[in-house]
């Protein structure tokens, strides 16, 4: 299996370090990449669309988003990503992760494309393995 680029979008510097571990544990990533805000994620999407889209392993093949951060949540991260995702050189997975067990939240991930899934924090080894393994 050819390693994955991910991205980590959440607020929450304690739940990143955690899940960063995770991630170099079942190594399958080539490259993490972690960003405290959703316009952070997008002022860094939209500096690869404008300035090395030829380079598409730059590009996260899977992105984990949270709901809930301040500056811009995921929703708004949906919302900007929605705009230039058909600049990108390939299709990136969304997976929300999130603390929230609102069902209208569940129930609004399903009405974006790109929103392959919503896992409930403490995300898990297995479910990382399960997300690269389908992707």
């Amino acid at each position: 299996m050819t390693k994955k680029t991910i991205w980590v979008i959440d607020d929450d510097l304690i739940y990143q370090i955690i899940v960063n571990k995770i991630l170099k544990r079942c190594d399958m990533f080539s490259a993490i990449a972690t960003f405290k805000n959703g316009r952070e994620a997008i002022d860094a999407l939209q500096d690869i669309v404008n300035n090395t889209l030829k380079n598409s392993t730059i590009l996260p093949d899977i992105i984990l988003l949270d709901i809930n951060m301040p500056i811009m949540d995921g929703w708004e991260f949906m919302e900007k990503m929605g705009g230039i995702k058909s600049k990108f050189s390939k299709q990136i997975s969304v997976y929300i992760v999130s603390s929230s067990i609102a069902v209208e939240d569940k129930n609004k991930s399903k009405t974006y494309s790109d929103i392959l899934g919503y896992l409930s924090k403490p995300i898990s080894i297995n479910d990382i393995e399960l997300i690269a393994s389908n992707d």
